[in-house]
């Protein structure tokens, strides 16, 4: 076992990881990043890459002001508002994102349209506050090109990560215009090409193109990258200040961090038994599927033995996302695919156990999942079933079930799809009550030949026609159901990470059951609680604060450990 000195450790390679090494080695820190999956990025390479952050330059702009943005997070969650968290984080959001497109490699879009997800609430914008990094070509990382994570393969197309907005609309009409067939194939045939040369595609988007530039920018700032090597234990003085930590892995060893540790590995969704402590829907365990990368509770448990805890506190303790639980068919392992951005497309609905519509399936992916959980609290099981006729299986799918000419065998094979001749038949198969299901789709048809989704308002904001099909109409979400043969995808609940996380104060620091800091340990990211009090805004709603506060961890860390009168290391 070595002994290695440093200014400061991260913990976590995803985005608030990196944002913290970023900014401390820019400012002539020594930093080690410390990833205990082999691969870097986290959760944030395989997510969409957005950040949510009212306040950047182009939302500015056109006119978004702090009043509104005040405003709409406080109607989102008002009982567990953090009016001082909230504030830091907008006071930073201009300085961040200057420093990552001045000082970095990486590149950010402004789209103008991203809306928030919750459109009907007061401060509520149609954009300016999403934004998305630029694509980026992984040969930037030389040899470090295979050690990015990568994509998750059941959410990509043959292997292309289709983007939210015109990208994924012209995958969605890939079997109704020649054009959007011709852009399609064009981006199939590179991404095949690509494989084949390089092992992997090297065109990079979304948030792996967002950790791509952010690796890059870490090598060329000397930054030490670890990947297999998990911080197995934080070291203390007798008073309890953090001094470094204890390695395990490739980098097995004792750092001693002279400033602090940031503890950035992402939330615990992972980990069972923190699960039926916070999860009202998982108290017995098996109602919960998480996606996510690394997500196992590592820096919560680390906290906790530190002298930490887990602030619950918050509106929603996860970021919900329904998936699809399903099986390889070479040794059966475990498939997850998250429904996150087509359930509100015309002509799909989601049903409970009993054949009933839940909620409006045009909103958030988090919202519709709070919807399944509440509805289904007095249930042995979380779970519900989207369903679909003919006419939309061929059009758009379901989720990963792709519309046509793709055969479906493997889909039922897998146990991903279901498909019965008749509503009655494919109640059958699900385990639903049949004469539940064909009341609530003839009850639908009306409204969706009508256009107005009587039951949910269903298609009634631009968030919700944003999620549909914007060349449908009468209204981009609604469609009836109403040729067989008819299709269906079970869901059940999963995340994108936590809300309740590690307790903070508004510098960042973990503290105690008092509310007192503990010195030396900082928290960032997923890993601490949501500075939105567990709301969920808009697109990148835990990458937009990962950024800022990660940012600041970096920033701050050396201030922090100048009040405890602590020095530097030489870099």
């Amino acid at each position: 076992m070595k002994d290695i000195q440093c200014d400061v450790l991260v913990m976590g390679s995803g985005v608030a990881g990196m944002a913290a090494a970023l900014k401390a080695a820019a400012q002539g820190l020594s930093v080690i990043v410390a990833e205990k999956e082999p691969y870097f990025g986290g959760t944030t390479a395989i997510s969409a890459g957005w950040a949510w952050v009212p306040g950047n330059k182009a939302g500015v702009a056109a006119g978004d002001t702090r009043t509104e943005q005040l405003a709409y997070l406080k109607a989102l969650a008002p009982d567990t508002f953090n009016e001082r968290g909230v504030t830091e984080f907008l006071d930073t959001v201009p300085e961040a994102l200057e420093f990552f497109e001045t000082e970095t490699a990486v590149e950010f879009d402004y789209p103008e349209k991203a809306p928030d997800y919750q459109m009907d609430l007061p401060g509520a914008k149609l954009g300016g506050r999403a934004i998305l990094p630029r694509d980026t070509d992984a040969r930037i990382l030389g040899e470090h090109r295979l050690l990015m994570q990568p994509y998750m393969s059941s959410y990509t197309v043959f292997g292309y990560m289709p983007q939210v907005g015109n990208d994924i609309q012209q995958f969605f009409r890939v079997n109704q215009s020649l054009g959007a067939f011709t852009y399609v194939a064009r981006k199939l045939l590179r991404t095949w090409f690509d494989a084949a040369r390089y092992q992997r595609p090297v065109l990079r988007s979304n948030g792996n193109a967002l950790m791509t530039l952010m690796v890059r920018s870490a090598l060329d700032a000397g930054i030490r990258l670890w990947p297999g090597t998990a911080v197995a234990e934080l070291t203390q003085d007798p008073d309890g200040t953090v001094t470094g930590a204890r390695l395990t892995g490739k980098h097995a060893g004792t750092v001693k961090a002279r400033l602090g540790v940031i503890l950035a590995g992402g939330g615990f969704s992972g980990d069972a038994e923190l699960r039926k402590r916070y999860f009202s829907h998982d108290r017995n365990g098996g109602q919960h599927f998480t996606p996510t990368v690394g997500h196992g509770g590592d820096p919560a448990r680390l906290a906790m033995k530190a002298g930490g805890t887990i602030d619950d506190s918050v509106f929603s303790v996860g970021s919900w996302a329904p998936v699809t639980v399903f099986k390889h068919l070479k040794g059966g392992a475990q498939r997850l695919f998250p429904h996150l951005r087509a359930i509100g497309l015309p002509g799909l609905i989601a049903v409970d156990r009993h054949g009933e519509r839940f909620g409006n399936e045009a909103l958030s992916y988090h919202d519709f999942g709070g919807r399944m959980i509440e509805h289904n609290k007095d249930e042995k099981d979380t779970l519900g079933w989207v369903v679909a006729d003919a006419k939309t299986m061929h059009k758009y799918g379901i989720g990963y079930a792709k519309p046509w000419p793709m055969p479906r065998d493997y889909f039922y094979r897998t146990g991903y799809l279901v498909k019965g001749r008749t509503l009655a038949e494919l109640a059958e198969k699900m385990g639903v009550d049949a004469s539940g299901l064909e009341r609530t789709v003839r009850e639908f048809n009306v409204d969706a030949v009508r256009g107005e989704d009587t039951k949910f308002g269903r298609g009634s904001t631009e968030y919700n026609h944003f999620r549909g099909d914007i060349k449908h109409k009468p209204n981009p979400n609604l469609a009836p159901l109403d040729r067989g043969p008819f299709y269906a995808a079970k869901i059940q609940m999963g995340d994108l990470g936590t809300f309740a996380g590690i307790a903070v104060d508004d510098r960042g620091r973990v503290t105690d059951a008092d509310g007192k800091p503990i010195p030396g340990l900082v928290a960032a990211g997923a890993a601490a609680v949501s500075v939105f009090g567990g709301g969920y805004p808009g697109y990148g709603s835990h990458i937009g604060p990962a950024i800022v506060f990660g940012y600041r961890a970096g920033r701050d860390i050396a201030a922090l450990a100048a009040e405890r009168g602590v020095e530097k290391v030489e870099a």
